[in-house]
């Protein structure tokens, strides 16, 4: 079994090999911590992760039912086009803020 906390587990992250920690750094072993109900552990590998994960979950769900049901994506289940701009953004200051010299967000 592979362990995610251990360095070189599951191979190198190419941009961690340049030295800068891309916005999915730390997910792996964020979502090992969740799935053992670690929330604080997860959280310190990669927060972004930690916070969109409900919303991924939910949209997953709703998308399920809905394809069960042979309905088609509209109205409320939909994602509002404003949303995958704010998401880009939100990636974007996510990464910045990470590779801050001593930033608390790095994984």
């Amino acid at each position: 079994m592979r362990d995610p906390h251990r360095a070189g587990s599951w191979g190198l992250c190419p941009s961690s090999l340049l030295g800068v920690w891309c916005p999915g750094c730390g997910g792996l072993r964020a979502v090992n911590d969740l799935t053992h109900g670690d929330l604080a552990a997860a959280a310190s590998s990669n927060l972004l992760l930690v916070l969109l994960a409900p919303a991924a979950l939910a949209l997953l769900a709703v998308w399920t039912v809905r394809r069960w049901q042979a309905r088609p994506l509209r109205g409320a289940a939909t994602v509002p086009g404003w949303s995958v701009g704010a998401l880009l953004t939100l990636v974007a200051v996510f990464t910045v803020l990470r590779n801050l010299p001593g930033a608390w967000l790095a994984p």
